[in-house]
Order: C-alpha cells, then sequence, then structure tokens
C-alpha cells in the first residue's frame, strides 16, 4: 500500500483528501504546515505528497526543493497543489522540482489519474536507484579485487609506496612491480581506456601475464621489448576496442640504471636533490603509440642513472587530468611542481598529495581512476 503524505494548512481540504485517497486504498498521513511535512516526510517515508504552495511559513515551493535536492528523498513523487496557473508560477514549481501541480478546486478523476501516473514514476525512480545502488556495489567490490592484486609496499633495499584510487565508475589502472632476479626490478603502471569493467579486464590480464611471465621466449629485462610483445598480444580488433597507456621500466640496483620505454603514458619524473630549491627534475618517457592501437607501433628504451637522494614518480593522468573548482583544468606541471615543493620531507607520505589534489578538484569523487607509485633508492 503506497503511502501518501498531504500537506496543506487548510483543514476542510486536509479531510476532503484524506476521504477521497482512502477510499482508494491509500494510506493517507497529513500534516498541517511545512515544517510538520518535513518531519512526516523523515518518519513516514511516503511514495507521493500532495502540498498546498501557499502556506504560512515554509511554503510549498520550500518543501518541494527541500525533498528535491535530498538524495534519500528525490525519488518521492512531488505533487504542487494550486490555484495559481500562470506560465511563470508554473516554470517556479518546476524550477523548485515539482513533478506535477494540480488546481484547486480539486477535480476527482483529475486526482485520481495523476495519482496513478505519479506513483507509476515513483516507482520506476525506486527500481532504477535500486538497480544504481547494486551496480555501484558490484563496481566497489570489483575496484577491491583490483586492489588484492596489487603489490604490497616495499621497503629493502628501496621503498616502494603506491596509492591506488578508483573512480566511481571504475576505470582500468593497474600496476605492479616485482623482482626479475636478485639485481632486476621491473616496474610499470598502465591505464586501460574507458571505465567500468570493460576497461579493468584487459588490465587485470596484463598483470597476470607480465607477473606469471607466460611469454616465454621474451626478454623481460627489455622495456621495448615487452611493450611490444603486448601490442601483438592485445590488438583492439580482439580486445573489445580497448587499447592501454603503459609505462614500463627495469632498475638494477648494482649499477643504479634505470632502463625504461612508454607507450602513450604520461613521462615518469625522476627528482634528485633534497630540497626543493635544488632539485633536478627529469621526465622519463619515451616515443610510441598506446599499446593496441597500431599493429606495427614502435617502441624504443630510455636510459638514465639514479643519483642518490633520487625519487621516481610513476602515475596515471587521473592524477592531474582534474578539473578545478574554478572549472579550469590542471596541468601535469602543476602536478610536477607539487612532487617538487614536497621533495624536502623526508618522511612526507603520499597521502599528503592525494589531500592535495582531493581539495584541488571540483567533485567529491575522482571523475577518473588514479595510480601514483612513489620509488625512493636510498
Amino acid at each position: 500500500m503506497f503511502k501518501i503524505l498531504v500537506i496543506d494548512d487548510d483543514s476542510s481540504i486536509q479531510i476532503l483528501l484524506k476521504r477521497m485517497l482512502e477510499k482508494q486504498g491509500y494510506e493517507v498521513v497529513i500534516a498541517c504546515n511545512g515544517e510538520e511535512g518535513m518531519a512526516k516526510v523523515l518518519t513516514y517515508q511516503p511514495a507521493l505528497i500532495l502540498c498546498d504552495w501557499i502556506m504560512p511559513g515554509l511554503n510549498g515551493l520550500e518543501v518541494c526543493h527541500r525533498i528535491k535536492t535530498d538524495p534519500n528523498l528525490s525519488t518521492i513523487f512531488f505533487i504542487l497543489l494550486t490555484s495559481l496557473d500562470s506560465v511563470a508560477d508554473r516554470v517556479k514549481g518546476l524550477d523548485a522540482g515539482a513533478d506535477d501541480f494540480i488546481s484547486k478546486p480539486i477535480e476527482k478523476n483529475e486526482l485520481q489519474a495523476r495519482l496513478r501516473a505519479g506513483l507509476r514514476l515513483h516507482q520506476l525512480s525506486r527500481d532504477l536507484q535500486t538497480q544504481k545502488q547494486l551496480l555501484e556495489a558490484e563496481l566497489s567490490q570489483a575496484a577491491e579485487y583490483v586492489r588484492s592484486l596489487l603489490p604490497l609496499p616495499m621497503r629493502e633495499p628501496l621503498s616502494i609506496n603506491s596509492r591506488f584510487i578508483p573512480s566511481r565508475q571504475l576505470g582500468g589502472d593497474c600496476f605492479d612491480y616485482y623482482w626479475l632476479d636478485s639485481d632486476y626490478l621491473a616496474i610499470y603502471l598502465l591505464d586501460t581506456a574507458g571505465h567500468g569493467l570493460k576497461a579493468t579486464l584487459p588490465s587485470i590480464s596484463v598483470l597476470n601475464l607480465l607477473r606469471s611471465r607466460a611469454l616465454k621466449s621474451l626478454n623481460y629485462y627489455q622495456p621495448s621489448h615487452v611493450l611490444r610483445a603486448l601490442n601483438d598480444t592485445f590488438q583492439i580488433s580482439y580486445q573489445n576496442d580497448k587499447y592501454f597507456t603503459i609505462w614500463y621500466g627495469v632498475y638494477n640496483k648494482v649499477k643504479r640504471q634505470l632502463i625504461y620505454a612508454s607507450a602513450g603514458h604520461p613521462p615518469a619524473i625522476l627528482l634528485s636533490g633534497k630540497s626543493p630549491h635544488h632539485t633536478e627534475v627529469q621526465l622519463l618517457r619515451t616515443p610510441g603509440m598506446p599499446v593496441g592501437m597500431f599493429p606495427e607501433a614502435a617502441y624504443v628504451d630510455g636510459f638514465c642513472n639514479i643519483e642518490t637522494s633520487s625519487t621516481l614518480y610513476i602515475f596515471s593522468d587521473g592524477a592531474y587530468e582534474i578539473t578545478k573548482s574554478d572549472g579550469k583544468l590542471w596541468s601535469l606541471d602543476g602536478f610536477i611542481q607539487l612532487l617538487v615543493s614536497l621533495q624536502s620531507n623526508v618522511d612526507y607520505q603520499l597521502d599528503q598529495v592525494l589531500n592535495y589534489l582531493s581539495a584541488l578538484q571540483s567533485h567529491e569523487t575522482f571523475e577518473d581512476d588514479l595510480s601514483i607509485l612513489q620509488i625512493k633508492f636510498d
């Protein structure tokens, strides 16, 4: 049985509507003014509200606005009772969130028809909200599964910390690091185009393929060879039109040398020095198309020596492609400046970076997945 809340300061209208609605099989709750109506909305959770427009104190427009701006109440179908029939008044009601209008004096057949239509729409809204919640729960579970596959922090012989912040839709970020042997460490981070499970599943496939070293003839010590093999394996014509960017590097801890290659991915940032005023910044990136786009794509290696007091950052574009509160898009340069400013803080954690990025953006959650690796070599 649907519950209907009647909010009206006219006792005769209250009695009339209560009788008419109860005869039609509805459970009816009465409120004499806007404040009482809001209280009874929270108590009874009605499916539909019939609310007078003009009332002392909290009027119908204000009640409607409060209902429709509350995510927990917004599926309630809201009908304004009014003797005002001008177009301007109707526009005000619609702007406040009203779903329908009934003119006074109330005509029984019109009321019945509008109630039936309103309750059908309310039920559809509830069903959609339920499906949305189920989908969000499934995406949350998928995000937890991806997180469970990611490597744990490393403390020695070098320090590696990471953060994985999936967007509400879940994207295709994934990363890994592991020792190829006692001297060589492989590190990579990839980002599949798009959102949802269609983006996540290819990322997991790449992680499992590289972690298990399933391509037996592949030289995993040579980043350009790894990217070429991935490009051969994950062409978009066979992988649901999904491509991905990736940065892959191999670090030799004995020689303190890093060899790397990238495929359409943001550059890794290597910072050397203990002070923001004496920090050398290197952007580590090589030319190369995203993996999966073109069968004949070529990839090359880059090399660098790792000086003492160096820190390497590898990240997805979600770290800097952020819409700020002023509507402008943040930049890679801004992100680099942030990393440099924190370089002198020996004990600083990636949480400080994430707190800054959260405060910077205009949304409650990140629009895209955000993944970042921090490698401290000393």
